[in-house]
């Protein structure tokens, strides 16, 4: 699980994070990006419901929207594409008794009524919580239980992120992906 190895990684192994409170016993850590795009329709076959975009940077792409994309149709030659993709990765150490490792999902999507130009947005966010099943100051290591039941060590980076979790602790890790697409129509 991508989600498992890389933001495990960072848990214990920077200093203060964005989000963590000043006095808070537990390390935890926000981190966002996103970005935008824009291209213009340089040519559409709406029988063949193939599409090619021509990029900010010159570059041009064809290719076959999903047959989810409704309301093609309304697209011509000049209309633009917008596109703009969030991602974020929270990660918090809590210590709270009852909750045992599990993973879950939820998603959503939503697109553009019939006759409208087409425009869509998803989410997507995973969930995975993780319990704390040592930790070795000495060798400053730590161990994580996952809801499959494995344990797997890792090395911390900074100590005093390490003595800040305890034994117990439950590693709540949440990442968001989000993607917005709209089609404006750009005839006189």
């Amino acid at each position: 699980m991508k989600i498992k190895l890389l933001a495990i990684t960072l848990l214990l192994g920077g200093g203060a994070w964005a989000g963590q409170e000043a006095g808070d016993p537990k390390p935890g850590m926000f981190m966002s990006q996103s970005s935008t795009m824009q291209a213009v329709v340089e040519a559409i076959d709406h029988e063949a419901r193939l599409v090619t975009l021509r990029r900010d940077d010159g570059t041009s792409v064809t290719f076959t929207p999903s047959p989810d994309v409704r309301n093609l149709d309304q697209v011509n030659v000049g209309d633009v594409l917008y596109v703009e993709y969030s991602q974020s990765v929270r990660i918090q150490v809590a210590d709270v008794e009852g909750i045992d490792p599990a993973a879950g999902e939820v998603a959503a999507i939503t697109r553009s009524e019939e006759g409208e130009m087409p425009a869509m947005a998803a989410v997507d966010t995973k969930i995975l919580l993780a319990k704390v099943a040592a930790i070795d100051l000495e060798n400053m290591t730590y161990k994580l239980e996952f809801p499959d039941g494995s344990v797997n060590e890792y090395v911390a980076m900074v100590e005093e992120n390490l003595k800040m979790a305890a034994v117990g602790d439950v590693v709540a890790i949440e990442v968001t992906e989000s993607v917005i697409a709209v089609v404006e129509d750009m005839t006189p």
